[in-house]
């Protein structure tokens, strides 16, 4: 089996699921208290649009969790085809009692890999936790690397990825974005994943038209 062909079989495998899933929420929604529509009401929101609303919001919260997923796992697939001992790890914190371990997405030889489809937080304290989880790895004798396919959009947590993005770069790390995720895939693998990714949606755009 071509990587290609494992990324389109991971595809329909998340597709199916995340079908599964949202068809089975919009049955339980149809028996579930919509008291709450008179708030929608007081604000102009009328029935129609408020339960449109709360179906396509639950849809959202499936559809991010699986499509963020399905992307973390087919670029773990790319350096899995082209390292074979690479995979995920724990590291115990040396820095402090909780958690008691921090996870490496893919270890690479000594590079530890964090691979994120996108961090759209506006929390704070990600800062801390992740200055923490990097010293962790570097203690450890890694060299951390954050590869994050989609930047957010909103500017508080644009801020806290340029913040990171500084924290990387101190303590001797990567940190990729963007283009350069998916330009730093494909030099590291040989695998041109955005270009299959693309090929894939274009195939099923066309039959949806």
């Amino acid at each position: 089996m071509t990587i290609e062909e494992e990324i389109r079989e991971l595809a329909i495998a998340y597709a199916e699921t995340l079908k599964k899933q949202i068809d089975k929420r919009v049955i339980e929604m149809d028996s579930d208290d919509d008291s709450h529509f008179l708030i929608y009401q007081v604000l102009g929101v009328s029935d129609e649009e408020g339960r449109l609303i709360d179906v396509y919001q639950n849809k959202g919260r499936f559809l991010y969790k699986y499509a963020g997923s399905f992307l973390e796992n087919a670029a773990k697939s790319c350096f899995l085809r082209k390292y074979p001992a690479s995979g995920s790890l724990r590291v115990p914190n040396t820095r402090g009692r909780r958690p008691k371990t921090f996870e490496i997405d893919c270890q690479v030889g000594t590079d530890a890999l964090e691979i994120k489809w996108r961090d759209a937080t506006t929390d704070g304290d990600h800062i801390t936790k992740e200055h923490t989880r990097i010293q962790v790895i570097g203690d450890a004798g890694f060299r951390p690397i954050r590869v994050m396919f989609y930047y957010p959009n909103r500017a508080q947590a644009i801020r806290i990825q340029q913040t990171l993005e500084t924290l990387y770069a101190g303590l001797g790390g990567e940190y990729y974005f963007g283009d350069a995720a998916w330009k730093y895939v494909k030099s590291r693998t040989g695998v041109n994943l955005h270009g299959i990714l693309k090929k894939i949606a274009s195939e099923n755009n066309s039959t949806t038209v």
